[in-house]
């Protein structure tokens, strides 16, 4: 955590400059030099005390030694003509790592005033170099007054975003991870941190091998074009315990030098902006595109490990826009990458900078799972105006709780594949909301969840086979399972049956075409029954044992379901449409707690059982009135 005296001497520092150097990635860059510069010093006289040599500050460049511009006696002028030659001769200095030099490389001093270098250098004078954590925070806040990068559409990433975004990924400690525009290394060192979280034991100590820290060191990758951003990457790197960080100057989109380098996990937020005439990539990309947005996420898409996974955030365009090169990216992204989720960002989530209305995609090499999980994360914990202040109110805790088996709730819903490919391959949250948030949150009481019938069934296909004794059931409206032959007075199945299903109790079924008239059984009235294969069978997953089933079974014959039913049947069988166990699942149902659901299936037996008595003693009074009518007429007679 960052110490409250290292925040007032960055403060201080750029109020020292702000007057000469107004733009703050300037003034970022003024100070990273200068510290740098100064640690430089700092480590040859650590080296000495322990009775080494100086390497850095030696031979001609022993003169632009720290100890020399913080003479008292050295004048102002004096100062700065020494600073300023020091700064521009440093990447020439053979004693210095070429990361240093890379870090100096086209340094200057954009000013001239003696006294405001006097003043600044006297603030970065009272730091002290050193390796440990609370310096590497010192440097993301000082990064964190970087906000626009000008017209190249680069916008800094709010920290908890990031921090989310490598939460939901998980990266190990074995995966290579790049981020093709790193900016100022914000995701790598987020997900640097969050290895070392995932690697310790018991009392907190650290579980990595010498050979795994290795590793790491080699593991971490990033571009960006901007000789800045690479500068104050590889500080931000250098002051996170990397000491070779593996950060390339580099336009990720139109050279092909590092084309056939791939990865494990892939993170970015890169520049939503494009020139004017558009990028002109090279030949290799699958997507022939203009736009940054496009090819950047056909970029991570091409450079996954088989088994990789990327989370990158995008502007609203690339899960709407009409155009080809964007209908062909979620074309890409839908049937040829597995994604695996949408979370809308709230407009505000770049304020100050941008009310940019933006998305974070979430996909894998190789497909998983047949649908997609859309979440809106409409509170990230900061108000929405531009002075982002901290609220209570905050959606991602709740993101990264559902993520392991990708839930729903009040603000999430999975989407099948192949209702995605019927609505034209779109991916607006809003193209889906209103039929998958079916129950708006004011109607939620506490406790209660809206999941995805995916998440809580699966089908089940077992045939009968040759030798069976088990009744034949059939599946109707108002009764749910009957016996075929009781029911309909005759065996309305063909004399072979080995290709029935086998239907056990606690197991439900549908009838594929007359589902829309909610014909939906649950067995619990007999052990076992066969069942013709036009029915889709199904249970409930292990993992769901919270959820009644009778009470699912009375959900699913509800009048509002069997409403949405209505319109999701494909094909034509006697006029009638025929319902895919896959469309069926696409619907999310509310679950109340075990609880009340227990109430409510009481509830609704008890109404039926006296329904049943209500029909008997109706049928038992028609019988006597007709048996008085019967003796009247005899009377009469």
């Amino acid at each position: 955590m960052l110490d409250t005296d290292t925040k007032r001497r960055i403060d201080t520092a750029r109020d020292i400059l702000v007057g000469k150097v107004p733009d703050p990635k300037s003034q970022v860059e003024q100070i990273t030099i200068a510290l740098i510069y100064k640690f430089m010093d700092d480590m040859d006289a650590e080296s000495e005390e322990l009775g080494g040599k100086r390497k850095f500050f030696t031979g001609d460049y022993a003169r632009y030694g720290w100890a020399k511009l913080m003479t008292p006696s050295l004048g102002g002028h004096e100062m700065l003509g020494l600073y300023g030659e020091g700064i521009a001769k440093m990447p020439e200095n053979p004693g210095i790592p070429p990361l240093f030099r890379d870090i100096f490389k086209n340094a200057y001093l954009p000013y001239r005033d003696p006294e405001t270098l006097k003043a600044f250098l006297k603030i970065i004078d009272e730091f002290s170099y050193d390796h440990s954590e609370r310096l590497g925070d010192a440097f993301e806040y000082l990064l964190s007054v970087l906000g626009s990068q000008g017209d190249a559409g680069q916008f800094r990433t709010p920290r908890h975003i990031i921090d989310f975004m490598v939460e939901v990924l998980a990266p190990q400690k074995h995966e290579t991870i790049l981020d093709p525009a790193c900016g100022t290394a914000g995701f790598l060192i987020s997900a640097y941190k969050h290895i070392l979280r995932s690697n310790t034991d018991a009392k907190g100590d650290s579980t990595l091998t010498p050979d795994d820290k290795g590793r790491l060191a080699k593991n971490f990758k990033g571009y960006d074009i901007s000789p800045d951003m690479v500068r104050l990457s590889l500080v931000n790197l250098y002051l996170h315990g990397f000491t070779d960080p593996h950060i390339f100057e580099y336009d990720t989109l139109t050279s092909e030098e590092r084309w056939n380098e791939f990865a494990d996990v892939i993170l970015a937020n890169p520049p939503f902006m494009s020139p004017k005439g558009g990028i002109k990539p090279h030949k290799r990309f699958s997507i022939q595109a203009k736009r940054s947005e496009v090819l950047f996420v056909d970029y991570m898409a091409e450079h996954l490990t088989p088994t990789g996974r990327a989370a990158i955030i995008v502007p609203q365009g690339v899960l709407t826009d009409k155009s080809s090169a964007f209908t062909k990216l979620r074309s890409k992204l839908i049937n040829e990458c597995g994604l695996e989720a949408v979370i809308t960002l709230p407009a505000g989530c770049f304020r100050p900078y941008a009310d940019a209305e933006t998305a974070v995609l979430i996909f894998q090499k190789k497909r998983t799972s047949a649908s997609v999980w859309f979440y809106e994360l409409t509170n990230d914990g900061f108000s929405h105006d531009d002075r982002r202040t901290p609220i209570a109110d905050n959606d991602i805790p709740e993101i990264v709780k559902l993520w392991p088996t990708r839930g729903d709730s009040l603000k999430s819903f999975s989407v099948t594949l192949s209702e995605i490919k019927e609505r034209g391959e779109d991916l607006s949250l809003g193209e889906y909301k209103k039929d998958h948030l079916a129950i708006a949150s004011k109607d939620i009481p506490r406790g209660w969840q809206v999941m995805p019938l995916v998440s809580i069934v699966e089908e089940v296909n077992v045939r009968a086979g040759a030798n069976h004794q088990y009744p034949v059931l059939s599946v109707t409206k108002h009764k749910g399972f009957v016996q075929s032959s009781d029911y309909f007075k005759k065996r309305v199945f063909s004399d072979d049956t080995s290709d029935y299903k086998l239907v056990e109790r606690g197991q439900f079924a549908y009838s594929t075409i007359h589902l829309d008239e909610g014909a939906i059984g649950y067995l619990e009235q007999c052990d076992a029954g066969i069942i013709s294969p036009m029915y889709k069978v199904f249970r409930l997953k292990a993992t769901n044992a919270k959820v009644h089933p009778a009470f699912l079974y009375h959900i699913l014959k509800s009048a509002p379901l069997v409403e949405k039913y209505r319109n999701f049947g494909k094909g034509s069988i006697k006029r009638r449409k025929s319902v895919s166990f896959e469309k069926f699942c696409s619907i999310s149902v509310p679950i109340p707690p075990p609880a009340i659901q227990r109430r409510l299936v009481a509830h609704i037996e008890g109404v039926q059982a006296l329904e049943s008595r209500l029909e008997a003693a109706r049928g038992e009074l028609a019988c006597e009135l007709e048996r008085t009518l019967n003796l009247v007429g005899l009377a009469k007679g």
